[in-house]
């Protein structure tokens, strides 16, 4: 992904103060999350950008190769252990970065920008946020993973270490282990990030419950 992708925008008043950019899981596109701006109720908050932006289309070598949007190649599935294609990674790292970058341009300052993402949107979440080189406002990651902890150490950013992040997967998540969540859940601490971890009794999906705590999260984290 070096040029920057597709995407779609919603504004929840007119000249939004934040931004939400939120990546899609592996194989779905920018609609997927976009009945999630109504569901959060926000409309108290303060005005809001949700951009939801489309991963280019890949074969996907786990998936026998089959082509599909995702923000990077899986090599291989092994239980709870995933092998990806760092260079892919750093790739979509850079679109992310992009995006941010026109938010600033249209004068939403980094500090007042949250990375989301569900499933391997959410892994690059973790990547991406935490590599920024400028203070982001949080990160929420639904139902993700650190894809590459060996990658991502090499070059966390100082002024990212102590994040606010908003971390929630699913109990009976047969796609990706609860495991994996607590796992990435657990770096982020060690590196200093401060992480509201939730668990749900659901599949790989978000329920309403969740919504409503992200909702309670991003809402303390909002000022006019």
């Amino acid at each position: 992904m070096t040029d920057q992708p597709s995407t779609i925008e919603i504004e929840t008043a007119p000249n939004p103060d934040y931004a939400v950019i939120l990546m899609h899981g592996l194989g779905a596109d920018a609609n997927d999350f976009v009945p999630l701006v109504p569901e959060l109720r926000l409309a108290d908050a303060p005005a809001m950008r949700f951009v939801f932006p489309n991963a280019p289309e890949i074969p996907v070598t786990a998936n026998n190769g089959y082509v599909m949007r995702a923000w990077y190649d899986i090599l291989l599935f092994e239980g709870v252990n995933r092998r990806v294609d760092d260079a892919g990674i750093e790739r979509s790292v850079e679109g992310v970065r992009a995006l941010i970058a026109e938010q600033n341009a249209r004068g939403i300052p980094a500090e007042r920008i949250f990375l989301a993402g569900f499933s391997q949107g959410g892994a690059m979440t973790y990547h991406a946020g935490l590599t920024h080189p400028d203070r982001l406002a949080g990160l929420i990651v639904l139902s993700g993973y650190i894809p590459s902890e060996g990658l991502i150490g090499e070059s966390l950013s100082e002024v990212n270490r102590s994040i606010d992040i908003f971390a929630a997967h699913g109990a009976f998540d047969d796609v990706l282990n609860v495991s994996l969540g607590e796992q990435a859940c657990e770096f982020a601490r060690e590196q200093g990030c401060k992480v509201e971890w939730h668990t749900y009794p659901m599949p790989h999906s978000v329920c309403m419950e969740e919504v409503e705590a992200l909702r309670a999260w991003l809402g303390a984290r909002l000022v006019s």
